[in-house]
């Protein structure tokens, strides 16, 4: 049975947290216990929002069942550990917490759905004092098919009972995007994360955001319209 829940699903790097910087470091932190060469951070950049092991697959140009991708992740996650969570709350981009307060308070249910590990998503998630604003969080490790496969926003929408059509994406790369059009669900695409706007257009999102305060609009517009349709159901 089908819930009147209205869902906002939300990306975690380049939408909530502003981890553009700092990801490339761990990245490269790896790289250095390994004894590999450091890569340039924009060569990096392009990688982030994929799913870990494709990431260091494609970054060390091997298959991704390789051992040395597996040990790569694993030294990430090190990494991670050290040189971002310390970091957590001072990346988050500006009004992320008083605007995820904002839509919480307007009735929205609120889910995160990430291409990082469980671990990592939610310990950052802790760390920057935002976990208790999500009801649900999907990470890589959680799903067998990752962005932008749909598994992950269907297993949100499964948690909530709710339809697609009562669900809007977040995010910052084109992956976020063609996850919600292929899950169905409307989508809204930040300008200021890890792709530009020409690529985002690419993907075909349902509205541009190019700060937090715009996605904050758009999601209580998007609510406000399902919630008209409820009463006049």
């Amino acid at each position: 049975m089908n819930t009147n829940h209205i869902i906002a699903m939300f990306d975690l790097d380049g939408t909530l947290f502003d981890t553009a910087q700092a990801i490339p470091l761990a990245f490269n932190g790896a790289f250095r216990e390994l004894g590999l060469s450091e890569l340039p951070l924009k060569t990096i950049k392009e990688t982030i929002g994929l799913p870990l092991e494709k990431a260091f697959s494609v970054l060390l140009h091997l298959p991704v069942a390789n051992p040395l991708v597996d040990h790569a992740v694993d030294e990430y996650q090190k990494q991670f550990r050290n040189t971002i969570l310390p970091l957590a709350k001072s990346l988050l981009f500006p009004d992320v917490v008083n605007g995820l307060e904002t839509l919480k308070h307007s009735g929205l249910r609120l889910s995160v759905t990430t291409n990082k590990f469980a671990q990592s998503a939610n310990t950052l998630l802790a760390a920057a004092g935002i976990a208790h604003f999500f009801d649900i969080v999907v990470c890589a490790d959680e799903v067998n098919e990752k962005k932008p496969n749909p598994e992950s926003g269907q297993k949100i929408l499964d948690y909530f009972a709710a339809k697609k059509s009562h669900a809007v994406m977040v995010g910052d790369t084109t992956h976020d995007i063609l996850m919600a059009n292929n899950l169905g669900c409307e989508s809204i695409a930040v300008t200021y994360g890890i792709h530009d706007e020409d690529t985002l257009h690419t993907a075909s999102p349902g509205s541009i955001a190019n700060d937090f305060n715009e996605v904050v609009q758009h999601c209580q517009q998007f609510h406000q319209s399902k919630s008209r349709l409820f009463i006049l159901c």
